[in-house]
């Protein structure tokens, strides 16, 4: 089997793991995670990686940053997992799911920062998977409009929660007190 998957092919997991370079596969389908991000995207995610880091410090979640694998199945094994996803930053609450090469099951926060080679994914086909594996809040940072989208998961759906500006504070419905000011996070340009 060729290294390069085919995208209009349907996969598994024994396949993803002959794969080169970084890939995430969402209901069987493959999704190359290069070239690496631009600049900018990388300051935002190093920017909330630090609010997140800082704030949830002695607190019993763990942050982490892209690459880190998210194994999610649909039954409590996850060897072979049935989805995996590599969140540009993941907030994992129950330290049993952190495993040597990555995270079995759903974080409490995952945040995607868009890039234009991701965002239909991003909002689409990672909007619905993390829905489904009900990840708790998901953030869609667009950091060409200076905005987050913040979703909080409500009765099995996600519910936008509020829209934030680059002169906004980010509130996280789910974690009191944590509070964000954008001007920071989007003081790239």
């Amino acid at each position: 089997m060729s290294n390069v998957p085919d995208p209009n092919k349907i996969y598994s997991y024994a396949d993803w793991k002959t794969w080169e370079g970084r890939w995430e596969l969402i209901n069987g389908k493959p999704y190359n995670m290069t070239p690496a991000p631009s600049s900018e995207h990388q300051f935002v995610v190093g920017e909330l990686y630090f609010a997140l880091r800082h704030f949830f410090q002695n607190k019993h979640c763990y942050v982490f940053t892209a690459p880190f694998d998210v194994f999610l199945s649909k039954n409590e094994t996850y060897e072979p997992p049935d989805d995996i996803v590599q969140p540009d930053i993941a907030v994992i609450c129950n330290k049993n799911q952190i495993v040597k090469k990555g995270c079995y099951g759903s974080p409490t926060l995952v945040v995607e920062v868009l890039s234009p080679s991701t965002a239909l994914k991003d909002y689409n086909e990672k909007f619905y998977i993390y829905q489904h594996y009900r990840i708790t809040e998901y953030w869609i940072v667009d950091t060409a409009n200076k905005m987050i989208h913040v979703y909080h998961l409500q009765e099995d759906a996600y519910q936008r929660h509020a829209t934030y500006g680059q002169q906004d504070t980010l509130h996280s419905p789910q974690f009191e007190g944590l509070a964000i000011p954008l001007k920071y996070v989007f003081a790239w340009s």
